[in-house]
């Protein structure tokens, strides 16, 4: 399959694209079909495959960005501290509402009436009245009695039960290590392998992050998931700790009833927003594509509303991995954001979050750009960075143009792809006034997210090549003639 130098140019829409790989996209040929089709960051789900299929992966990505020069995402997904009960004798077993079950520590088969449940955190942490969903919270067990080696449960919700079904312990904060011996393993392969993030899973508290900050040491960015109702009690602590954070809305769901998710998605996603940390909304958006060609109209506007809410980026799980239908699903996300974002209202609606300016001067100037933006119909917003942070500041502001971000390190350009707004471009650094403006015409030119004509507003900070010192607001109006009056080396 061909592509086309449109490759370079910016999304038609703002809002991310991000796409799990797995059998059913994992050859270098459907990976660039979900480029095409619109997938601008790819998730590698570490709970699945070996780490020789992970690593062929993410090669052909670094290959297909090579070819194209367009930095590309990768987030490898760690799995976190799952919990599953033992195995039984029969391989499942039905138990019935009224039924005493109890979980304990003996290896043995289970049968009707017990289960081991292999992980001492749990019998620590329990006290009676608290619940056990087994299972995606299909079973419903309430404990009893709790001692150090088992714990007597009535069931509440029966149904059947087999051999590893997991666990979730929604009323207490299980002090289980934020980074199984697994999850260490992995997170050890994707640092190797110059992954841009790493997604933490059943984030509890500060801690769980600041422990991974530690190991990952500046090499990758760090997303938490909140997917557990303890995290929602520090949400601003694991928030301000993270430098992203994903709507986690698979075991959320199944920890909470699941009316409360839509307003806990909303306050994830406004709490993100107003820290200016990008948000992913994740899990069951287009679930139906899995075998079907075509969504559900509730799937529609379950991504829909995630969109007006300002979400950075949506997430494609199981309809893109393992799928019968993981190029649709892509291009169906891709248009629904399309349609959403020409929504004369969606404007509006996307500023119902108020992100106030932190007292910088950094800051001051990304809300200034935006205001400028809007008073003289600029066409975009060029920002040089080096870290990224001037391109985060100005993103959290939702402007009305296009972001193009250059930056000379292409590790920032990289993480950049889950950012609203933000088309990144992996290019020299500059070392003057002079030069700053000459190139930022010639590469909003060479985009095409500005033309003859038209208006852009430039930021940027001096001295050059400071990292953090965002203090030059200026606006230029480009002629056409800058590609051609260029005679320098390459970008």
């Amino acid at each position: 399959m061909s592509i086309s130098t449109s490759a370079f140019a910016p999304r038609k829409r703002k809002v991310r694209v991000l796409a799990t790989l797995g059998p059913a996209s994992r050859s270098p040929e459907m990976i660039r079909k979900l480029f095409v089709a619109g997938a601008d960051a790819f998730r590698v789900n570490m709970s699945h495959g070996a780490h020789e299929d992970h690593a062929q992966a993410i090669a052909d990505i670094r290959a297909l960005e090579k070819e194209l020069n367009r930095p590309t995402t990768i987030l490898a997904d760690l799995q976190g501290p799952k919990l599953r009960v033992g195995t039984f004798a029969d391989g499942i077993v039905t138990i019935k509402k009224g039924d005493a079950f109890r979980l304990d520590r003996d290896t043995t088969p289970g049968d009707a009436t017990r289960v081991c449940l292999p992980h001492r955190e749990i019998f620590e942490a329990l006290e009676p009245g608290t619940r056990l969903l087994v299972d995606d919270g299909k079973l419903v067990l309430r404990v009893q009695t709790v001692s150090h080696d088992q714990i007597d449960t009535l069931v509440e919700v029966g149904g059947a039960i087999s051999d590893r079904k997991g666990v979730n312990v929604p009323d207490v904060v299980v002090p289980l290590p934020a980074l199984t011996e697994k999850d260490r393993k992995d997170l050890a392969f994707a640092l190797e392998q110059n992954v841009d993030w790493i997604a933490l899973s059943f984030v509890q508290r500060p801690d769980d992050v600041a422990e991974a900050r530690r190991l990952v040491a500046g090499k990758a960015a760090i997303l938490s998931k909140i997917e557990k109702p303890a995290a929602i009690d520090r949400l601003d602590e694991i928030i301000e700790l993270s430098d992203g954070v994903m709507v986690a809305r698979g075991d959320l769901g199944v920890e909470l009833p699941p009316e409360m998710v839509p307003p806990i998605q909303k306050r994830i996603v406004e709490t993100s927003r107003r820290l200016g940390r990008p948000v992913v909304v994740a899990t069951q958006m287009l679930e139906s594509m899995i075998k079907s060609p075509s969504p559900t109209r509730a799937e529609v506007s379950d991504v829909a509303t995630a969109i007006y809410d300002g979400a950075d980026a949506i997430m494609l799980s199981a309809e893109s991995a393992a799928g019968d239908w993981p190029e649709e699903a892509v291009a169906m996300m891709d248009r629904i954001a399309i349609s959403v974002e020409g929504d004369p209202a969606y404007k509006a609606r996307i500023h119902f979050t108020e992100t106030r300016p932190d007292h910088t001067t950094a800051d001051a100037i990304a809300a200034a750009a935006a205001e400028i933006v809007d008073t003289i119909s600029a066409a975009t917003i060029i920002c040089f960075t080096s870290s990224g942070s001037t391109a985060r500041r100005v993103a959290r502001e939702r402007p009305a143009a296009p972001l193009l971000v250059l930056t000379p390190d292409l590790q920032t350009a990289r993480r950049l792809g889950l950012l609203w707004g933000a088309h990144a471009v992996h290019t020299r650094d500059i070392d003057s006034f002079e030069e700053m403006v000459a190139k930022s015409k010639r590469m909003a030119l060479r985009a095409r997210v500005a033309g003859a004509g038209d208006s852009a507003v430039m930021m940027a900070g001096v001295p050059f090549g400071t990292p953090g010192s965002t203090n030059v607001l200026h606006v230029v109006r480009l002629t056409g003639d800058e590609l051609r009056d260029y005679t320098g080396s390459a970008d």
